[in-house]
């Protein structure tokens, strides 16, 4: 059972302007993996903000994974992957460049996707995009990536090679 942190970066979002879908897609697929939510916000495109956040769920919360979606692109404000990357202490390229693989076949426009995966201490951190769409095409790919990576950043010493 994976301890669970969804942060949406939504500007209109956190202003209740917009409803949190993606947010809420990634906590019914969670839940149904039997992972538990403990911490879920909707929060504006700010890096400090999202620094604080992603520290604190890291280092107070010490939850297993944190997923964050939303503020990927190219728009002025999309400034998860900087934010992201500032707190990260191991960078894991495999992950993005396995979602943009998963991508590319959907839609040409997943070249401009700039998350980040990596961990803090012993958190697992994706960024994904804020889209339901996507996060249905990409998250269910992922679920074996994610226990295994958290197990592995646990310590298992287990061999990881499959037959």
């Amino acid at each position: 059972m994976l301890k669970v942190g969804i942060l949406t970066l939504s500007d209109k979002g956190s202003k209740g302007e917009r409803e949190d879908l993606s947010g809420k897609l990634l906590k019914e697929l969670c839940e149904k993996e039997g992972w538990v939510v403990l911490k879920y916000e909707i929060i504006p495109d700010e890096k400090e903000t999202i620094v604080k956040i992603l520290k604190n769920w890291c280092d107070k919360e010490n939850l297993d994974f944190i997923v964050t979606t939303g503020g990927t692109g190219v728009y002025p404000r999309d400034v998860t992957p900087e934010a992201t990357k500032e707190v990260l202490e191991k960078e894991i390229p495999g992950i993005p460049e396995y979602i943009r693989y998963i991508s590319y076949p959907i839609t040409p426009m997943a070249a401009l996707t700039r998350g980040m995966a990596g961990v803090r201490k012993e958190t697992l951190i994706i960024n994904l995009p804020g889209s339901p769409k996507a996060i249905k095409e990409i998250f269910p790919k992922l679920i074996d990536i994610i226990k295994h990576a958290v197990e592995k950043i646990k310590g298992d010493a287990s061999e990881c090679a499959r037959n």
